[in-house]
């Protein structure tokens, strides 16, 4: 079966501040009375709330962000982001002039007592990401133990995240899943990871690099067979993506297409019910891949092919090659 493709049915304004379906008139004027309503904008007090309001942003078109994230954004002392450039441009897109405070993973650990200083003071910081919701996969997460053991109030505003998204889009189990961060460059620490996870019985939701693709899939599709996976790129952007497949059919895609372009989040389905390798499994590829491998690479190879852990592999492997010696 040929990968299925699926693109964006709609135009989706991308980050230049191109945005659809906003009634350009504002709020229906019969609609609910929104004077006193618990959340909205027009009921927020003037000054707000001295801590750390986590907010999440767009992960590709600009009008996916939340009437109070822009009201917190606009009333905040400061917003903390990773990188000033990519959220100015948001912010002009939204007429939001709060200053910023540059946080991210290479000056986390000096910034943070500066951050919590401040929030002690009563400052309101705003903390956003690039793109989605902050803490998934950067520094966010260290700020927001530090002011729970200061005692500095922490909020959350809700919005975009790029493993849901491509989780809803990618038609596998959504009732247990598992985000692993970004896979590892090299090949031999994919290998590794991907036998780690191999017995999780749960869809695996990754990040990953567009240029590391191809070669990751081949490894994935090694490991872990014939699965089914979703290739989802370009989320909520004019281009959106999503390539559909079993993981060698879409690591034979990839090698002959070669990289795609734009953001990348791989989705694979849980283990089917084919039952754990046992004993004899396990020594039968061993046996083999002693032949050709030295005893620690042929360990750590049947390892991640069968989900075994290391340490066990190893010592039987060590056995194996002892009695293939005495013979």
């Amino acid at each position: 079966m040929p990968p299925i493709v699926s693109t964006s049915a709609e135009t989706a304004a991308d980050t230049e501040g191109e945005t659809q379906g906003m009634d350009p008139n504002g709020p229906d004027p019969n609609g609910p009375d929104q004077s006193g309503a618990q959340g909205s904008p027009l009921a927020a007090p003037s000054k707000l709330a001295g801590g750390l309001h986590i907010v999440a942003t767009p992960i590709g078109n600009a009008a996916d962000i939340t009437l109070r994230a822009l009201d917190t954004l606009k009333r905040a002392d400061a917003i903390a982001c990773e990188d000033t450039r990519v959220t100015a441009k948001l912010m002009g897109i939204h007429g939001i002039h709060t200053p910023f405070v540059s946080y991210h993973e290479h000056n986390a650990a000096k910034m943070r007592p500066v951050l919590i200083g401040r929030m002690k003071k009563g400052e309101a910081i705003a903390l956003v990401t690039d793109a989605g919701t902050p803490l998934v996969s950067d520094p966010g997460y260290k700020l927001v133990r530090e002011c729970v053991a200061e005692g500095v109030a922490v909020t959350t505003l809700p919005g975009a995240s790029a493993p849901l998204v491509a989780l809803v889009l990618s038609g596998l189990p959504t009732d247990r899943f598992l985000f692993a961060g970004f896979l590892p460059n090299r090949s031999s620490a994919r290998r590794a990871t991907a036998g780690e996870l191999k017995g999780v019985p749960a869809t695996l939701v990754f990040f990953e690099s567009p240029q590391r693709l191809p070669e990751s899939l081949a490894d994935l599709a090694d490991i872990l067979g014939p699965r089914e996976a979703a290739v989802a790129r370009e989320l909520t952007k004019l281009y959106e993506e999503v390539r559909r497949g079993t993981l060698p059919e879409l690591a034979a895609h990839y090698a002959e297409a070669g990289p795609p372009r734009g953001e990348v989040v791989l989705v694979i389905g849980p283990p089917g019910e084919e039952a754990t390798p046992g004993e004899a499994d396990v020594d039968a590829l061993l046996r083999e891949a002693l032949i050709r491998l030295s005893v620690r690479d042929a360990a750590a190879d049947v390892a991640a092919r069968t989900g075994q852990h290391k340490r066990t592999v190893y010592a039987r492997a060590l056995e194996l090659a002892r009695e293939g010696k005495a013979k």
